[in-house]
């Protein structure tokens, strides 16, 4: 019964992969999730108790706040993560669109290797716990799933 529900969440995710803007390959994003991100975020986004936040639902709400789009190129994982700026790129826009495509902005513009590249010069390191919660805190409730809680 797992394995048919691994199955499920493989299949949903893949899916919703094919129609992510900045992805050119959903088949490797998906491959970077897993080797770089599911291990403390988890297969479906959902982060670990007293570890990764939940990104499911939310990370695109992050898009919609002052400092919100540079604050998730500068994350320790995105920014110590051992991929090339073009695979960070993809793997951010294919996780916004993957975990939470109804939080998407209309006019969203992909990430870009520069824009991943510029981040990474300066990473968060311990203030990211508490710039993550002052921006959840300007999310506007808008009644739809993930809300900020």
């Amino acid at each position: 019964m797992k394995a048919l529900g691994v199955l499920v969440i493989f299949a949903a995710t893949a899916a919703a992969a094919q129609e992510a803007p900045g992805v050119e390959s959903a088949q490797r994003a998906k491959m970077n999730w897993m080797l770089s991100c599911q291990g403390c975020h988890q297969p479906d986004a959902t982060g670990s108790a007293g570890g990764a936040p939940s990104m499911a639902g939310e990370v695109a709400r992050f898009l919609n706040v002052a400092g919100g789009r540079e604050y998730l190129t500068r994350v320790p994982g995105v920014a110590n993560a051992g991929l090339s700026n073009d695979q960070l790129a993809e793997l951010l826009n294919w996780t916004l669109a993957t975990f939470d495509k109804d939080h998407l902005p209309a006019d969203f513009i992909p990430f870009t290797a520069d824009e991943v590249a510029a981040g990474r010069t300066h990473p968060l390191v311990s203030e990211a716990a508490v710039l993550r919660e002052t921006l959840r805190g300007n999310f506007v409730d808008d009644g739809r799933v993930g809300g900020a809680n």
